[in-house]
């Protein structure tokens, strides 16, 4: 992992503000608190691309793209219960004596793309569709439940269950779901901005199961609408 990085690393000391973090974290990439012991620090965005953390300007040339880079940071990934930048960097995925320290705009696992990973025309439902999170293709991916489908009330984005490792809640990138919103039913007595009940898949009529409410408490909606003001 570190031949990868070596090209873009920057020196020096630095602070970071996350996005919707109250704090700041200190640290310089490639630290070594301890002996044998390097720790870096990343950043995934809304659209499922990964970047150092003090990458200055952050689109699709500067994020990692070598997909077993991508495929062995992710399937690493859990919750941080190291003791060390647990606030500001709520995720890890470790290599070894690397520490690889995450945060996110919103969700560290980002759905990018709705795959078949048997064939068969889309739309068929059943373990043959396969939602793939950030760029690792049907190496990092769930089955979709297009039943599981949650829109947020307050924010708009698009939701689908993902790994308990990291939250049990994935974000399906915009792209993908804008492919999906003419898919979703809304009740006849409310508009389009209201909440949609049903989502049509594979010639059938799926009844929303809103499962992943529970993963957004109410404060978090406000708090949440003033973070895309």
């Amino acid at each position: 992992m570190l031949l990868v990085r070596t090209a873009v690393l920057g020196g020096g000391a630095l602070r970071c503000r996350p996005v919707g973090c109250r704090s700041a974290a200190s640290y310089v990439q490639g630290q070594s608190p301890d002996p044998r012991i390097r720790e870096y620090f990343y950043y995934v965005d809304h659209q499922g691309q990964l970047f150092l953390d003090d990458t200055k300007v952050k689109n699709f040339v500067t994020c990692f793209k070598d997909k077993q880079f991508l495929v062995f940071f992710f399937s690493r990934l859990r919750s941080n219960q190291s003791g060390r930048y647990e606030k500001d960097f709520p995720f890890l995925s470790m290599c070894g004596r690397e520490r690889n320290f995450l945060r996110c705009d919103d969700r560290p696992m980002v759905f990018t793309h709705l795959l078949q990973s048997s064939g068969g025309p889309r739309g068929l439902g059943g373990d043959q569709e396969l939602l793939s999170f950030c760029g690792g293709g049907e190496k990092l991916a769930v089955p979709f439940r297009p039943e599981a489908l949650y829109m947020h009330p307050t924010s708009g984005r698009v939701y689908h269950p993902c790994l308990e490792r990291v939250g049990g809640v994935g974000l399906v990138r915009s792209a993908l779901a804008i492919e999906l919103s003419p898919f979703f039913v809304y009740p006849p007595e409310t508009s389009q901005s209201g909440q949609p009940s049903h989502f049509l898949w594979g010639g059938e009529k799926h009844t929303l199961t809103n499962e992943l409410a529970a993963f957004f408490p109410v404060a978090e909606e406000g708090s949440e609408e003033r973070q895309l003001e």
